[in-house]
This record gives C-alpha cells, structure tokens and sequence, in this order.
C-alpha cells in the first residue's frame, strides 16, 4: 500500500503546484498621493487615473489612491517631498502647496496675474505650461500633465469685501503656503494657520474672521454654518493640478508602462479641467443656497488690490523667475478679453 502513500503525496505536490499558480502575484503596485477624497474633483482625478491604469488590462502595473495626503504626514505643502524621496510614486497636487519645492509654480498663484479661467488656461498650457513641467522636473520628480483648477476665494463674517481697506484688520484662517500669508500682511490682515478643529472654535468665539481656501473646500465646511455671509471671487490666487512621478520610479518602468502612465494622466488633466469648473459652480450654488451673497470683483474693482499687493507681486515674481514671469504676464495678455 505504500504505493498509495506515494500517489497521495504527488497529487498533493501537483495540487500545491496549482495553488501556486493561481496565486501568482499581480502586478507591483504604485501609491498615488492626493490632497483630498473622491468627493472632490482632485480626488476624482486621482481615483480615474488609477481605473484607466486597472482597465488597461496587461499593463503590468497598477495604481493604489491615498487620499488626504496620508503618505506626508497629512501635509500636502510635504507631498512634493514625500513624491521626490520615494515615499510616494505617483502625486496629483496642486500649485499653491507645491510651489515651496517648486519656485517656479509660484509664477501660477502671483497675486491677480490670471484672475479669470481662460487666463489661467494659458498658464496650465503652452510655451508656459512648458517651462511649468520643466521646472518641476529639474526639482526632482517627472512632470506628466497639469490642468487648471481655479482660483481661491475669500469666506467673510463680520462684513463685505469690496476693497483693500475692508480686508484690513481681518482674522484671516489660510493654508500653510509661502503665496499667501504675504499677500494678506500686505493688505493689512492677520493671516493664520490652524487645524480644522480648533477654526471651527476660532469661528464660532468670533477669534476668526475670513477663511481663504477654493470654492469646493468652503462648501465641504460648510462655511455657511461658520457664520460666513460673504465670499469673495477677486481671482488673487490661481492654482494648477500637476500629475507627476517619481524619477526612479519612472526609470524602472517599461516604455510601454511610461508611455500608459503619461497618456492617462493627460486625459486625467483634461477631465479634470472640466471636473473643477462644475465643482466650482455647483460650490457656488451651495454656498449661495446657505445664504451666502457672492461678490464677483471686476477688472476696475481689483485695480485698488493690484496697487496694494504690488510689492508681493515683484518678490514672488523673482522667486519664480523674472523670465517665466514675463511669459506667464504675455500669455495672460494675449487671451481674448
């Protein structure tokens, strides 16, 4: 009977042999960092690129979304560095936090260069949009597309803001970002920085006055329930999206896994384009809904916030790079108005 004994074990062997087989490990799996959830447009985009990658069938590769800037410390001012060292393999972030690492997106968020959406367009593309991935790719990383995502606005409580004079004295709650809190000290307000915990106390005790941030983050907070009753659309900072990858990631991959990756996330930067602009104005209509009176400013109505944050406009102007400035301000002057 031992023969039996033999029969069993070999069918056994064959049997685990199979189970080895079919277990086979999929394809190596790259984390994508972005700022926020699916629930925003940012998000969205992030999720969709790494479908489009899944879809793709033989890619032999696939994507995995840490939303909330998890892989930097919840930071996104930190997710350039967390892409650059390897931390992280693929980022979709935004100008505004990027630009730390980055001096020359710095260029996008100048205070009033781009105020309206076609004019920031001709920043994300073009001889500019050019120059933009150039000098994202000597910072560290491989820049694979960008696409525009709006400008932010200005949430205020104790009254409405028409001119630079109103905007002086204001608590004003921004985001970490070397862009903003000169802008604000230059209109005469106190810009601070604090966790969404402690601003909602801050706002409720009257410590805190106006919240910076992009449309749809005001309509997520519901500001209305902050006591907000005005926001401001005056176009001061414009922020682009940018798809990147680690470099030696990048240099690991196939040509034909590159050549997936940085296809898809072109036609992520296109949808994504559209996704903000229909985020933005359904966050407007929700805002307005709660009881918010929207100000939109006009050319002749930004003119006094212009002169006021000129100095701003000049020092950041040569922290981007006075060459990449002067092409950024000839794209925006050659858009149809």
């Amino acid at each position: 009977m031992a023969w039996l004994g033999l029969l069993a074990g070999a069918l056994w062997l064959i049997a685990l042999h199979a189970q080895g087989d079919d277990a086979k490990p999929g394809p190596p799996e790259l984390k994508v960092s972005v700022a926020v959830g699916p629930a925003y447009a940012l998000g969205q985009a992030a999720e969709k690129w790494a479908q489009r990658i899944g879809a793709s069938g033989d890619a032999g590769v696939a994507l995995k979304v840490y939303p909330g800037a998890v892989l930097s410390s919840r930071d996104p001012a930190l997710e350039f560095a967390a892409l650059r060292n390897g931390a992280v393999d693929l980022a979709i972030g935004s100008s505004l936090f990027w630009s730390g690492d980055v001096p020359a997106l710095r260029a996008v968020g100048l205070p009033f260069l781009a105020p309206e959406p076609a004019q920031l367009d001709a920043l994300a593309t073009g001889p500019v949009g050019d120059e933009l991935q150039k000098a994202v790719e000597r910072s560290g990383v491989v820049p694979l597309a960008l696409a525009p995502l709006g400008h932010r606005v200005l949430a205020v409580r104790p009254r409405a803001v028409r001119t630079p004079a109103d905007v002086a004295g204001l608590k004003v709650r921004i985001a970490f970002s070397p862009a903003l809190t000169p802008l604000y000290g230059a209109l005469g307000a106190q810009p601070l920085t604090m966790p969404f915990a402690a601003a909602q106390a801050a706002f409720a005790s009257g410590a805190v006055d106006a919240q910076d941030a992009s449309l749809d983050t005001l309509a997520g907070m519901r500001a209305d329930m902050l006591g907000m009753k005005w926001v401001l659309q005056w176009g001061a900072v414009a922020e682009i999206a940018v798809f990147a990858v680690n470099r030696s990631r990048w240099i690991a991959l196939t040509d034909a896994q590159r050549a997936l990756l940085h296809q898809s996330a072109t036609a992520g930067a296109k949808e994504l384009t559209m996704l903000s602009r229909q985020e933005n104005d359904a966050a407007l209509e929700a805002l307005r809904k709660g009881g918010i009176t929207a100000i939109r400013l006009t050319a002749a109505g930004r003119a006094p916030f212009v002169a006021a944050t000129r100095e701003v406009y000049d020092a950041e102007a040569k922290e981007a790079g006075i060459d990449l400035v002067h092409a950024a301000e000839a794209a925006v002057k050659a858009v149809p108005q």
